[in-house]
């Protein structure tokens, strides 16, 4: 369950790079009904908060580094990002971005990499804890990384963030998930999973991933308003016995994401 109630190594925030914020804004705006808001008085096409009922769920911006490729990056708690950062390069991670600050007093954030390759960030809240809104329709309800060494990648993420994780078996033979859970915190607390996936798997160049799930209250409604506004399928809708009905998709720009109806309210 993610919550706003943040502590350490929870996911708090996310953002999606973008070519075209406004033909993003759009596009997310049709499928979840978000609002867009300039952030700190840019103008169109710069970062933009994303909205539902006012609470903050997330945030667009254009592309900065060289070379990205559209995608959503998720942020994970931290009270240190200096400390964050040093932390994944010891276990053997690389830093995008030097930990920074945004604005006078927002908060402090680093741009990570983990040994595989799968980018994620890091956020140390001031004025902006993160998220305002989260596990319910239209929000961000789980966190998923696609990763080409399971075993590695357990162990780079527990050096960093200290979490606790535990493995259950796909169906029908395919493999093992791994659930991740804050450290220190229950099970109620768990806030995404980790699978392995062949490389010839993961989309060009064969990296590793994060992407965001999130809710909706009727997933194969929502595939629709997704393909209807020029976003893509890759697979579903089906329903996974214990977690509900389930899809991913690609927006028109390529990010991935994956749509969820909660099992009991499909």
């Amino acid at each position: 369950m993610i919550t706003t109630d943040f502590v350490p190594g929870s996911p708090c925030w996310l953002d999606l790079g973008a070519p075209d914020v406004e033909a993003a804004t759009a596009f997310y705006r049709a499928v979840f009904g978000w609002q867009a808001e300039p952030h700190g008085g840019q103008g169109a096409g710069g970062y933009t908060l994303f909205r539902l009922d006012g609470k903050a769920v997330g945030a667009v911006g254009p592309l900065t580094e060289e070379g990205a490729r559209s995608a959503w990056t998720l942020y994970f708690h931290t009270s240190d990002a200096d400390a964050s950062a040093k932390a994944v390069e010891r276990a053997g991670g690389s830093v995008r971005v030097a930990p920074a600050g945004v604005g006078t007093d927002d908060g402090r954030f680093a741009q990570l990499t983990d040994p595989q390759g799968a980018e994620f960030a890091v956020w140390e809240p001031a004025r902006y804890p993160g998220v305002e809104a989260a596990d319910g329709p239209g929000t961000l309800v789980w966190t998923e990384l696609y990763t080409t060494d399971p075993a590695a990648a357990q162990t780079f993420y527990k050096s960093v963030f200290g979490w606790s994780t535990q493995d259950m078996p796909l169906p029908g033979g395919g493999g093992t998930y791994t659930l991740l859970t804050p450290a220190g915190c229950s099970e109620e607390r768990m806030h995404g999973g980790l699978m392995g996936v062949p490389a010839d798997l993961l989309g060009p160049g064969g990296k590793p991933y994060w992407h965001p799930v999130f809710g909706c209250q009727d997933c194969d409604a929502t595939v629709g308003l997704a393909t209807g506004n020029g976003g893509t399928l890759s697979m579903g809708p089906e329903t996974a016995e214990g977690v509900g009905r389930l899809a991913v998709c690609t927006d028109p720009a390529g990010a991935e994401f994956v749509v969820l109806t909660p099992e009991g309210r499909v």
